[in-house]
């Protein structure tokens, strides 16, 4: 049974380019029964449209070039405490080109999301509008999920189908499933927002987990 909640979810947004995606959800958080608020848009670029949109809408930002870090690991870390500072309760991965590492799973795993370009576990990775077209299939798809240590395969949260036309190239079928990504985005991100959620083995649940509230993720 979901708990709808009372206040607003705090949310932090990742980006590292244009922010359609975050701007179809500051957009949608303008409605009060959407239920979310973002406190906060980092990117790991300065000079990007995603963190122009924010300010335009007076939301904090941060960046973090992981050129600025001796390593990976140190990026992971301060990455981890920037976005600890405006305390979300869920990071939205909005275009975000970087992996989360181990600090920042260790602070967030279990409530940060992520989109895929395709339906998971089909065609990982950083192409897959390209994969599905050069593979033949007829449906694709986005796949929104929680994000683990893997390369796109945490616990799915929704899919959405899109077909394969017979004139598509990678650009006009990725164009689409952009458009079908953004809908499924925002329509989940509230419906998580509102309610309480759970991790049950690989399933997304709304509603606290029977017997142990504690493993209540938002």
């Amino acid at each position: 049974m979901s708990v709808l909640k009372k206040e607003p979810t705090r949310i932090v947004v990742l980006v590292s380019g244009s922010g359609t995606n975050l701007q179809a959800l500051i957009d949608a958080s303008h409605n009060p029964e959407f239920g979310v608020s973002i406190v906060a848009v980092g990117a790991d670029s300065g000079d990007i449209e995603g963190l122009r949109r924010a300010e335009r809408h007076d939301i904090p930002t941060f960046v973090l070039p992981l050129k600025d870090f001796s390593d990976r690991a140190a990026w992971d870390v301060a990455l981890t405490a920037a976005v600890t500072e405006f305390e979300p309760e869920i990071v939205v991965l909005a275009g975000f080109m970087k992996l989360a590492g181990p600090a920042f799973l260790a602070q967030f795993g279990g409530r940060t999301l992520n989109t895929h370009p395709a339906l998971s576990p089909s065609f990982p990775g950083m192409h897959g509008p390209r994969d599905a077209l050069e593979y033949g299939v007829k449906i694709t798809g986005a796949t929104l999920f929680v994000v683990d240590a893997g390369v796109d395969t945490g616990p799915i949260v929704a899919q959405v189908s899109v077909p394969v036309l017979d004139s598509d190239d990678v650009e006009t079928l990725h164009e689409r499933i952009k458009a079908g990504e953004r809908e499924m985005l925002v329509e989940w991100v509230g419906k998580l927002a509102r309610n309480s959620f759970h991790i049950d083995g690989r399933r997304v649940v709304l509603g606290r987990p029977l017997g142990n509230p504690s493993k209540e993720l938002a």
